[in-house]
């Protein structure tokens, strides 16, 4: 009987699944509910953890503003590299998006932007045709409606060497698309969240008017273990990551999630950006 008073309790016995989050940086545990309040962002250590691309339209645009385009673009497996298709279609299921980008319209604090994202989760964010082609289209919306493009990035495979040439080929696209953008004298924002690197941190991550980044976040070109191979073995401990950047000038700031949208909003207004109340003004009859 004894045995049965002492018995071991099993960690389900005292924290139920689905009640608690474990940080991945400081490996504390947080109350999950909590942690959603907080923006997927820990509160004991401040560590960012990455959003998925509707939870950062949430997090951006003004509710029921967000108008997605191009949804229907769909990677054809031009290739035929072995394994592909079954890789699309099981981050397709697992992540609800067709792709590893998102891309629409909407308002931020009252600004008609265009915006495109890039999930993590989807094959890491990396970069293949249908993916350029969202973004390269949601930077010409813009230039077209004379409004600013958002960019987020959330891309830690670069270009996805599952389609060859024709991935590689949209860091020319999208950095075309961008350069029209700022020719017209339009802004164009970007985000950097974690990661942020190979082929987008070499292409359209890097040729915003302003750069954005998440606290922590990785944003480089070729990752640690990439350095090590090269023989670079002596590199700061804060390498590659949002404050080393901007220690070093590539990037203008480092915002917390919570501050993002204001920060945003605060660049929209300095840039002179039409918003919805001046539009529909001059649109007016006198």
């Amino acid at each position: 009987m004894a045995n049965g008073w002492f018995r071991k309790r099993k960690a389900s016995d005292e924290f139920p699944e689905g009640l608690w989050v474990k940080c991945d940086k400081c490996r504390e545990l947080l109350f999950k509910r909590e942690w959603e309040r907080n923006l997927k962002v820990c509160g004991k250590c401040g560590h960012h953890f990455r959003l998925s691309a509707h939870e950062r339209i949430e997090l951006l645009l003004d509710e029921d503003t967000f108008v997605e385009h191009d949804a229907d673009l769909i990677s054809t497996d031009p290739l035929q590299f072995p394994g592909y298709r079954d890789s699309l279609e099981r981050y397709r299921k697992s992540t609800g998006l067709t792709d590893a980008a998102v891309s629409g319209d909407g308002q931020l604090a009252g600004h008609p932007v265009s915006i495109a994202i890039t999930d993590a989760h989807f094959m890491m964010g990396s970069m293949g045709s249908v993916v350029g082609e969202r973004i390269t289209r949601a930077v010409e919306r813009a230039t077209d409606r004379r409004v600013p493009v958002i960019l987020v990035s959330g891309t830690g495979g670069g270009a996805r060497m599952h389609e060859g040439l024709l991935s590689l080929m949209q860091m020319a696209k999208t950095s075309g698309a961008i350069a029209r953008q700022h020719a017209a004298g339009l802004l164009t924002i970007v985000v950097l969240t974690d990661p942020t690197m190979g082929g987008v941190t070499a292409s359209w991550g890097m040729l915003g008017d302003f750069h954005i980044a998440e606290p922590g976040a990785m944003i480089g070109f070729a990752g640690l273990r990439v350095s090590k191979q090269a023989n670079v073995s002596k590199v700061p401990s804060d390498f590659q990551t949002a404050e080393f950047q901007l220690g070093r000038g590539q990037i203008d700031r480092v915002v917390p999630r919570r501050e993002l949208k204001d920060t945003i909003a605060l660049l929209l207004r300095f840039a002179g950006a039409p918003s919805v109340d001046t539009t529909e003004a001059s649109a007016a009859p006198a």
